[in-house]
């Protein structure tokens, strides 16, 4: 675990961190795709924790909260968590951005991880980061119309040295971490299979959103003795359909925060 804090502060990433056996990933994987029969792809849809019994389940791992609580301390809450999924030989990508530039949040008390429900590679797509780049805090990101790019404004940073950059695979049912202001980006997927990840959002109790008094979030350890966010409830069955229905205001109130920070 020292490893971890220190190659975090130092790179600002730590990977890889296993959670679940193959097999358990792969039953995941298999839930996800039969939910998505009924749903459509639920790709990139936010509090998928309120929905799905297993995103919580996933977001609550002890190991994955026993790694946030090193970087972040006790007190914990989950944010956000949202399925990436790349589908085969798409044009998908993300361009080279820091998380926390949209967001509207006071801090940077905040730590993102990414689970791999199948195997990520250099070749369907993976996580690349720039090591140290967190060190210089938030960079200029210009917002693009880049209908490939998976980000909601396709804001990138521009003239990006990617021979810096690292190749971040994860094999399926291992986690990578990563600090909001840690450079990443990730390129398409050229292979005949899914890349599918769910990435969390932590933050630490203290943190509060600037843009809308609207904003959610669950407490998963410790304590909140803030209550700046209004509290999601976590999926209580294997696909919550009341919960289901009211996902697309999570999404909405998302965009609205990122639409003002990309003003300002």
């Amino acid at each position: 675990m020292q490893q971890l804090k220190a190659q975090y502060e130092e790179a600002g990433y730590f990977s890889p961190i296993p959670l679940i056996d193959r097999k358990k990933a792969a039953s995941y994987l298999e839930l996800l795709e039969a939910i998505e029969h009924k749903t459509g792809s639920l790709h990139y849809r936010s509090k998928i924790h309120t929905v799905l019994g297993m995103a919580h389940k996933l977001a609550t791992n002890k190991q994955l909260l026993d790694s946030v609580e090193i970087l972040l301390g006790p007190n914990i809450l989950l944010y956000n968590a949202t399925f990436i999924i790349k589908e085969p030989h798409s044009d998908a990508h993300v361009s080279w951005h820091q998380d926390l530039t949209y967001w509207g949040f006071n801090d940077v008390k905040q730590v993102a991880a990414w689970i791999a429900l199948s195997d990520a590679t250099e070749e369907n797509g993976c996580m690349h980061m720039i090591p140290g780049s967190h060190k210089g805090g938030q960079l200029t990101h210009e917002a693009t119309t880049d209908s490939s790019n998976v980000l909601h404004h396709g804001q990138t940073i521009q003239d990006v040295c990617e021979q810096e950059s690292i190749c971040v695979p994860l094999k399926a049912g291992e986690a990578s971490m990563h600090h909001g202001w840690t450079m990443h980006a990730s390129y398409p997927n050229k292979t005949d299979n899914r890349r599918i990840g769910l990435n969390l959002n932590y933050i630490s109790t203290d943190m509060y959103q600037t843009q809308t008094k609207e904003d959610s979030a669950m407490l998963v350890r410790g304590i909140d003795n803030y209550k700046h966010f209004k509290v999601d409830t976590p999926a209580s069955s294997v696909f919550n359909e009341n919960a289901w229905h009211k996902q697309k205001a999570f999404d909405k109130l998302f965009h609205q925060v990122y639409d003002k920070m990309n003003r300002t």
